[in-house]
């Protein structure tokens, strides 16, 4: 039966228990939380020493607040005991509600193990509920919510009184465990978002530094730079232009914004703009200056994308490649041109005359069924050979051709049919050798050779058609390759072409006169390019030695 006095006793420790758990919720670090949870206890539960040990990331257990003993808090501060060790000891002696208690009795097994403690030697109880210097006694903190996760353990010693607590000491110790966990898990949540706020803000100003940083890379680059709109009625569209590629194009940054790229780039370019726009990567392509003109410059694309809404941007590096390309056109016309006439040279002409040839061999017309072999039916009655196809009257048989249905554009080159002008109109390969060049070339030495074959290129191409080809094959042979033309048109245009070259040549104030002799051949589907200059060769020999000495040489 209590004491008249008790209530009031209780009342004390009720009003001393309020104010340090009032204290719990002003400390403002988790530090000073943890410091004030082991002081709440010696000052509002009778206890003489606290030690509060915090759950740490890994799981195992670190004396984080020590309160009643300087010697003691210099002794075990900052150690730590794993986390098996704990569970061990939350597992043995006798469970007072969530509050576990160890009697000495069976203490003596946790000597041994890794949790930091204090303990010192006493003689025996001397009644029943008297304290002993080895009792232990823990109250653990788990975090609210169905988890029940430990957060810590508060371990205390050495009651005032000297006795073990009663069933008012204990409900007081749980529900101050309670409390504390609810501080401490407060505590964690405010430096949390205090570290999450500081890192925030550390974003943000790396962010408006990057910013920063991009916008001056972005303005002053030597070289020009463009931001474009992906998506949308607008896509495409320039958002900003840098100066350097302001003046690459003549334009100012204001009217730069109505344009888009492919309202500058040259119309063959625009396919390659496409593509790159949609792919990303590199390109090479003429942009148009203001004042009309086009230059060539190297475009790289990179795709600004957000990871919530897709491609949102186009950064553009434009790189101005005009005398690059100009260098590498030279350098390609030099590879397939003649150094001293200018003219296309053997390799050219072989390509152009290459691309003009396919494998096989044109239509011919066949005499069965009693047709004349010399004329051309139409195409919807008779047998015509067509390489590995036929034509049967009924439709081609395309003899294991893997898509039948492809449209061929390829226009085979025929050839017309003898030396009567048919009709038939196909690519003549004329042959020009010059006659008495060697003559000239001993005589007055090779700079002379050289200017009358600067004038015979200028003569031969003076005389031809433009889109005709007029290439040196070498030394001073010629070749022209001439389409659309019938036998006698071949036969009239090697004639005006010879009467062309006829004329002196003034080289250093000195007249020279050479002749030449022209043989012409046809290219057709099924020949090889050798087979074509070859014919074409062989018939300027055979009219070279047709003529006289006299005629062939024209002074």
């Amino acid at each position: 039966m209590e004491t008249e006095s008790e209530p009031y006793v209780r009342l004390a420790t009720l009003r001393q228990l309020h104010q340090v758990v009032a204290n719990l919720n002003t400390a403002r670090s988790l530090a000073d939380t943890l410091q004030t949870v082991a002081d709440g206890v010696t000052a509002g539960l009778g206890y003489e020493l606290a030690c509060v040990n915090l759950v740490r990331p890994d799981g195992d257990l670190v004396v984080a607040a020590f309160a009643g003993s300087a010697a003691a808090e210099a002794l075990i501060t900052g150690r730590v005991g794993s986390r098996a060790s704990w569970e061990r000891r939350l597992s043995m002696g006798e469970a007072w509600g969530e509050l576990r208690f160890i009697p000495h009795t069976e203490g003596w097994v946790l000597i041994e193990d890794d949790v930091p403690q204090w303990h010192t030697d006493g003689p025996e109880p001397r009644f029943e509920d008297e304290w002993h210097p080895r009792d232990r006694l823990y109250a653990p903190m788990y975090a609210s919510g169905s988890g029940r996760e430990l957060l810590g353990v508060i371990s205390v010693d050495r009651p005032r009184n000297g006795r073990r607590p009663g069933p008012w000491g204990q409900e007081a110790l749980q529900m101050y465990a309670s409390q504390a966990a609810i501080a401490i898990s407060n505590a964690r949540l405010r430096a949390n978002m205090q570290r999450a706020l500081v890192r925030l803000e550390r974003e943000q100003q790396a962010l408006r530094a990057s910013e920063e940083s991009f916008r001056q890379a972005f303005e002053y680059a030597p070289s020009g730079m463009a931001i474009a709109e992906m998506g949308g009625d607008q896509h495409g569209r320039l958002l900003r232009a840098n100066d350097a590629l302001c003046r690459l194009l003549g334009r100012p940054a204001s009217v730069m914004r109505r344009y888009s790229f492919s309202d500058l780039v040259h119309p063959e370019d625009i396919g390659t703009l496409l593509r790159t726009s949609a792919e990303g990567g590199r390109a090479e392509l003429r942009l148009a200056r203001r004042d009309g003109t086009y230059v060539w410059v190297s475009l790289r694309n990179s795709v600004v994308a957000d990871t919530a809404d897709g491609p949102r941007f186009l950064l553009t590096h434009v790189e101005d490649i005009e005398e690059r390309k100009r260098h590498e056109l030279q350098l390609a016309h030099r590879a397939s041109h003649d150094a001293l006439t200018g003219l296309p040279n053997s390799a050219e002409l072989r390509a152009r005359l290459s691309s003009r040839l396919c494998s096989r061999p044109h239509a011919v017309r066949s005499t069965a069924g009693g047709r004349d072999p010399d004329s051309y039916d139409s195409y919807d009655s008779g047998d015509y050979e067509y390489g590995e196809r036929a034509y049967r009257g009924d439709g081609f048989d395309f003899g294991g051709c893997a898509d039948p249905g492809a449209y061929d554009p390829h226009v085979h080159a025929i050839a017309p049919d003898g030396e009567v002008d048919d009709g038939t109109k196909g690519l003549a390969v004329l042959f020009c050798d010059l006659d008495g060049f060697k003559s000239i070339n001993d005589r007055f030495g090779h700079h002379t050779g050289d200017a009358v074959l600067i004038e015979v290129a200028h003569r031969l191409t003076a005389g031809v058609r433009d889109g005709d080809t007029v290439a040196r094959l070498g030394g001073d042979e010629f070749v022209v390759l001439a389409d659309g033309l019938g036998a006698a048109d071949a036969a009239d245009l090697a004639v005006r072409l010879r009467n062309a070259i006829i004329p002196p040549i003034r080289v250093d104030g000195r007249a020279v006169r050479v002749g030449a002799s022209f043989g012409i051949g046809w290219a057709e589907c099924g020949m090889s390019v050798e087979e074509v200059l070859n014919s074409a060769d062989q018939r300027m020999y055979i009219e070279k030695r047709s003529r006289s000495k006299v005629h062939r040489r024209a002074g």
